[in-house]
């Protein structure tokens, strides 16, 4: 109808530094865990996956008070659904990780790691979010709802 107001809210948006600065440390924790063939790393980064899923990212409130102030305001922001869908994604490959080395299948935790890692390489360096990706493909899989 024209001339009126929608009253359905926007989804919440986030700077889009804030993801790619989370991918970079993302990425930091997945080769320390590559490396080390840690349970614990592994596990750690899951929990961060995890609360990142459900809206409280770790890494992103790093970025929010430490580096964002020293940035200047966002020029861009973005759906937080499809970052948040990514680190669902990622919390899956970090407990397939975490089991791999927690049973003694480390080539298992290594190869989910792996997964994990190239993803946040990718985010980090040149802003391709597979787990974002994966949303929209989602998305579009997902039935129509009519009125």
């Amino acid at each position: 109808m024209p001339g009126t107001i929608s009253t359905v809210p926007l989804p919440r948006q986030v700077d889009v530094r804030a993801p790619r600065f989370g991918a970079w440390v993302t990425a930091a924790v997945l080769v320390v865990a590559l490396l080390t063939g840690s349970v614990w790393v592994v596990a750690a980064q899951a929990l961060v996956f995890a609360a990142g899923a459900v809206g409280y990212a770790p890494y992103g409130l790093l970025f929010k008070r430490f580096v964002a102030p020293r940035l200047g305001a966002p020029t861009e922001t973005e759906d937080a659904r499809p970052p948040r869908f990514a680190q669902a994604v990622g919390l899956l490959f970090a407990v397939v990780a975490a089991i791999g080395y927690g049973t003694g299948i480390p080539v298992l935790g290594a190869v989910a790691t792996a997964f994990a890692l190239v993803a946040a390489l990718l985010n980090a360096s040149i802003g391709l979010c597979l787990g974002c990706e994966l949303y929209l493909y989602w998305l579009r899989a997902r039935p129509v709802r009519t009125p």
